[in-house]
């Protein structure tokens, strides 16, 4: 599994780590910009490429793999690093759905120009590390893993939460979903969630406005004194 940290000096049992989650179809790279920035607030910065995305290895059997596979890596990631206590980022994994006929890359238009605030070296980046991976384990987690069971049921999140939401992301857009967030329903599942708005925000908010999400996880971090 490849893995970028930051500030290794905090190695010990106890520090102050974040460790950051790419979604689909991202690898570590999506959070260059958070990651600098909570180095420098003085937070151990962890990120990685999941198994199957940019530099890691695929596991033997990618077709077999689901979410909660991926889960139980990044615990064993955590421990491996022998970090007790942390704080999660995760851009999520929300993708359209393509028709039966049809894969999810098949909806993917090429003459649609790059956002201003993506440049081509980022592109780049992208494409030199999927060009090694492949699409294999990526599509199969989330994409075709979707709708495994996991066992899994009635689950609530406990502890302090931050949703940054960007109010032009395609997943307000999903059925319900909007509604789903802003009406407060989603804090049955998770009740201690501050969520903060960004009105010119997209799904990759935090590589669109760096500056602003760098400023929000900071203050989020030093006021749960982690």
């Amino acid at each position: 599994m490849h893995l970028l940290y930051i500030n290794d000096q905090f190695v010990y049992a106890g520090s102050k780590a974040v460790v950051f989650l790419h979604g689909f179809p991202e690898i570590w790279y999506t959070w260059r910009h958070q990651m600098i920035a909570v180095a420098n607030a003085g937070y151990r910065a962890i990120a990685f490429d999941f198994r199957g995305y940019g530099l890691s290895q695929h596991p033997l059997h990618p077709e077999k793999e689901t979410l909660i596979d991926l889960v139980n890596e990044i615990v064993g990631l955590l421990d491996a690093l022998n970090i007790s206590k942390k704080t999660l980022y995760w851009n999520t994994y929300e993708v359209p759905i393509a028709p039966d006929d049809k894969e999810i890359m098949d909806l993917f238009d090429p003459s649609t120009p790059l956002p201003p605030w993506f440049s081509e070296e980022d592109l780049e980046t992208y494409a030199s590390l999927y060009e090694k991976s492949g699409f294999r384990y990526a599509l199969q987690v989330p994409y075709r893993s979707s709708k495994v069971e996991t066992g899994l049921s009635n689950v609530k999140v406990s502890v302090p939460a931050l949703l940054i939401m960007g109010e032009k992301d395609y997943v307000l857009k999903f059925p319900g979903m909007e509604d789903y967030i802003r009406s407060g329903v989603v804090k049955n599942y998770v009740a201690d969630l501050e969520i903060v708005y960004i009105p010119e925000g997209s799904h990759f908010v935090h590589e669109q406005i760096p500056e602003k999400v760098n400023q929000l996880i900071i203050e989020f971090l030093d006021k749960q004194c982690i």
